[in-house]
Parts: C-alpha cells; structure tokens; sequence
C-alpha cells in the first residue's frame, strides 16, 4: 500500500472521529462526513488494487503543484537526462509528473527512463562491470547534482538514491563505501553538467515544451561544448 493510500485512510478515519466529537455542536449532519469518509476510503480501495498506488501519485503531485516545484523537477529530470547521454546511455522516454507518468504507464511521480537491459543482465548473472556500475550511479545522481547547480540544494532525489543503494548493498558495498560513491558519483554528474552547461540550458527548454527523445539528443548535440 502505497504512503498516499496510507493517507488516504488516515484522514477517513479522522473524519469520523473529529465528525462524532464537533458535529453536534454545530448541528452537522452525519450523511456528510460519512460520504466523504467512504469516499476517500473508495479511492484508497481504488488505488491500491486497481491502479497500483499511482492514483495517489497522481493525487500528491497535484497538490504539491507550484510554479517552483515543476521547475525544480524539470531541471532534475534533464540532468539525467543529459549525463545519460553523455555515458551512452540511451534515453527511452521522460516525464515531468505523475499524470504524465500515469498516461505513459510508468510508475511513481515521473522521470527519465533508460534502456537499462544490459545492467539487468549484470545483476541478474551476479557479474556488474565496474565501468557499467560507474555509468548508471553517475546517471542516478545527475538529478541531485543538477538540483544542486541551479538552486543550491535538492530536494529531490530520493528514489535515485535508493536505486543505488539498492544495486550497491547486494554487491558487497558497506554503508561507507555506499556512500562514498554516491558522492564520487553526484561529484562526476556535476562535472558533466558543468562542462555542457549550455547543452544543459537548452535541454532544460526542450524538455519544458515535451519535445520528443531524438528531438532533445539532437539539441544536446548541437550545443557542444563551448571551447576554452
């Protein structure tokens, strides 16, 4: 069950409390935090077995929409996006929200997905090339480091850092050495980033007008890096 479904209940279940102590003060009939408790309880019943914790997804994005929030996503989002790139990593699809995602079939708030067969293979062989595993932790903190460039801070990243971790902890890697190389690798997506910082900026752009995959590699393609 996902935390919004969680949520979900929790506030039925405040309803009903706060209805039974506060309602006959003020004369409230009973019929309307009843049809609100079994509404929200219908949605939580909804998203947890029919839509798999997206619908609240979906419900938490929209409520958490600010001008600053969307853009704090878009330009984590495109540091993903253009350190995958850079890596050879290629790029599947993106989405900037949890409807988008929705629509697309994709779980969770949204994001940059990658065609990310060969690392699954690795896993699942049990035998991950060093240069791979580099590759994909670098992408994974891309957002993080991107976040950081522009605002100073990220608040995002979460789910970025648990893939690692993930990926990390069945290999072997202790608590320290997971996160030294979350920072060795936030450190190297920063460094990309920073190199192609004009590719960055019109990816940002491209990606703000959902332009398609091939539209924003050929974007990043034709802003090299400035010459020094």
């Amino acid at each position: 069950m996902s935390q919004t479904t969680l949520n979900l209940v929790a506030i039925s279940i405040f309803l009903v409390t706060f209805s039974t102590l506060v309602g006959p003060l003020f004369n409230l009939s009973p019929t309307i935090p009843a049809f609100a408790t079994f509404t929200l309880l219908g949605l939580a019943t909804l998203d947890s077995f029919g839509l798999q914790g997206k619908g609240g997804a979906v419900i938490s994005d929209l409520f958490a929409w600010t001008p600053q929030n969307r853009d704090r996503i878009l330009h984590h989002e495109a540091g993903h996006f253009l350190v995958a790139h850079f890596l050879d990593i290629p790029v599947t699809g993106y989405t900037l929200s949890a409807w988008e995602a929705l629509k697309q079939k994709q779980p969770g708030l949204g994001g940059v997905t990658f065609a990310d067969d060969e690392l699954a293979s690795q896993l699942q062989q049990g035998a991950l090339k060093a240069q791979l595993l580099d590759r994909y932790c670098t992408i994974w903190m891309a957002g993080i480091a991107a976040e950081n460039l522009v605002y100073n801070n990220a608040q995002g990243g979460a789910d970025d850092i648990n893939k690692l971790r993930k990926v990390l902890a069945p290999i072997g890697f202790s608590v320290a050495a997971q996160d030294q190389k979350q920072r060795s690798s936030a450190l190297q997506a920063k460094t990309i980033i920073t190199e192609h910082w004009t590719a960055y900026e019109a990816l940002v752009k491209a990606m703000q007008q959902r332009v398609s995959v091939d539209d924003c590699r050929m974007i990043i393609v034709r802003n090299p890096q400035p010459s020094s």
